[in-house]
């Protein structure tokens, strides 16, 4: 039975992928670099992409996003490759995918559910669990009605309301009764972090912020000594969790490595880990982890400063970490970066090199903090 276009795809890794994207206004290859990030979204979902198509101009067509010709294009190329399905860059509308699963013969996907996949592969916590089933079901409830277009009647009053309306809201009140519960059942798990927080709040806190897969965790573990997981694929990282460090003079700070951000990331999945992400809205400090050996790194930088706009009522002090100068080809970027980001530390979670100076600052801002606090 074919799949649903508003159901969470799980491919296993045989599944094969063609990308689309749009762009009125491709400045410096933006369209080309999301398509890139897509493409490692996709592979992290566990599929095999096999080819791309990128529309540069025009508006997005109301009933397929791409024009006819690309449509058209589009399915030459999903048919050459036997591909099983569609990815598109940017979020589609109920009636998009429906043309377009339509047109293509295929099944038909867009960013925000790749991502939610990836999430969903990716908890291991029941409170993750919770936080991305939340955020799939908040998600799809608008899209319930195109499940069941084919039981609805073209006429309508008397004697037309059938079971596809019947079913439809059925559906829809399972759905908001479900969503409701979750929201009960992270209140309560929001009150025991809450419980935890208070017992934190003497320590000076850290948290450690970013692009997905800019090294937040491996520079965790070497500023901890611990040993959470790490893997060089997006979104390694979805539970907050918390660790000491300890200054050679036995000074004690709280450090927490949380999920990563990206561009256009769905909206439900950013309010659905709002218990999560208060760990960063109420440190001390930020560790703002970029990976500086990125072409791309600046509008890496605005995606995370956006979601944290989003997400924080009053700014936190924040301190730049450009992450993987390991991987330089000149050492004059470190120079240029410190000329252009005034108080920022260039390291290498890899190498160590420029770890000693960041945790100066750490252990600085803490011991002003604990003088402030006498």
């Amino acid at each position: 039975m074919k799949q649903s276009h508003f159901e969470i795809v799980n491919p296993p890794t045989s599944e094969r992928a063609v990308l689309v994207g749009h762009s009125s206004r491709d400045v410096g290859g933006a369209l080309e670099r999301s398509l890139d990030e897509l493409a490692l979204l996709a592979d992290t979902a566990g599929a095999k992409v096999l080819g791309r198509i990128a529309q540069r101009r025009g508006t997005v067509h109301p009933a397929t996003y791409i024009g006819k010709g690309k449509v058209e294009e589009l399915k030459a190329l999903a048919d050459d490759h036997d591909a099983d399905f569609v990815v598109f860059d940017d979020d589609l509308t109920p009636a998009q995918v429906k043309n377009l699963e339509k047109r293509l013969d295929r099944k038909v996907i867009d960013r925000s559910e790749l991502i939610l996949d990836i999430f969903a592969k990716r908890a291991r916590t029941r409170e993750s669990r919770l936080q991305v089933e939340l955020a799939q079901l908040e998600y799809t409830l608008p899209r319930l009605t195109g499940m069941w277009k084919h039981l609805e009647r073209q006429a309508g009053g008397i004697g037309t309301r059938g079971p596809g309306e019947t079913q439809l809201e059925t559906d829809r009140r399972l759905v908001r009764e479900r969503i409701a519960k979750l929201k009960q059942e992270l209140e309560s798990v929001e009150r025991e972090r809450e419980t935890q927080r208070r017992r934190r709040r003497r320590e000076f806190r850290a948290a450690l912020v970013g692009y997905t897969n800019a090294g937040k965790s491996t520079l965790f573990n070497v500023l901890t000594r611990s040993q959470v997981f790490v893997e060089n694929r997006l979104f390694a990282t979805l539970d907050a969790t918390t660790r000491q460090m300890v200054s050679p003079g036995r000074q004690v700070a709280l450090l927490t490595d949380t999920v990563g951000f990206i561009r256009k990331l769905p909206h439900h999945l950013v309010a659905s880990f709002h218990s999560t992400l208060v760990e960063a809205i109420e440190a001390d400090l930020l560790l703002h982890v970029v990976d500086a050996a990125d072409p791309d790194f600046r509008q890496q930088m605005l995606a995370v400063e956006g979601v944290l706009e989003d997400i924080m009522e009053t700014p936190r002090p924040t301190t730049l970490v450009f992450n993987k100068c390991d991987l330089f080809e000149d050492e004059s970027i470190a120079a240029g970066l410190r000329a252009e980001f005034a108080g920022c530390h260039v390291v290498s979670a890899r190498t160590l090199d420029g770890l000693d100076e960041l945790r100066a600052t750490v252990w600085q801002l803490a011991s002003e903090q604990a003088a402030h606090r006498v």
